[in-house]
């Protein structure tokens, strides 16, 4: 089985840094206690801190996918992070060995 890396990249909407930080701080404890997860960090770029990206991984797609079916994926990111957003692009990346 293939592990999966996933690169979220978020666009904040001005003003809404702090809040948008600090649930993605609650998002990345929480799904680093998921099964299938492996890896969840969060940076936001130096030079702008409404540029932020997520890097994640996992030991497949399907624990990807279980990821997103999770209540706090929901109720952190689609409920209150994606409304605060400008953008979001999320890819995924085989990490084989």
């Amino acid at each position: 089985m293939t592990d999966v890396q996933v690169i979220a990249r978020y666009t904040i909407a001005p003003g809404n840094e702090e809040a948008v930080l600090s649930l993605l701080r609650e998002l990345a404890a929480a799904a680093r206690t998921e099964p299938g997860n492996l890896g969840f960090e969060v940076a936001a770029l130096v030079t702008d801190p409404r540029q932020v990206v997520l890097l994640e991984r996992y030991v497949s797609r399907a624990a990807f996918e279980d990821h997103r079916t999770t209540p706090h994926f929901k109720r952190l990111v689609l409920e209150q992070i994606v409304p605060l957003l400008d953008s979001r692009v999320v890819e995924l990346f085989d990490a084989g060995e």
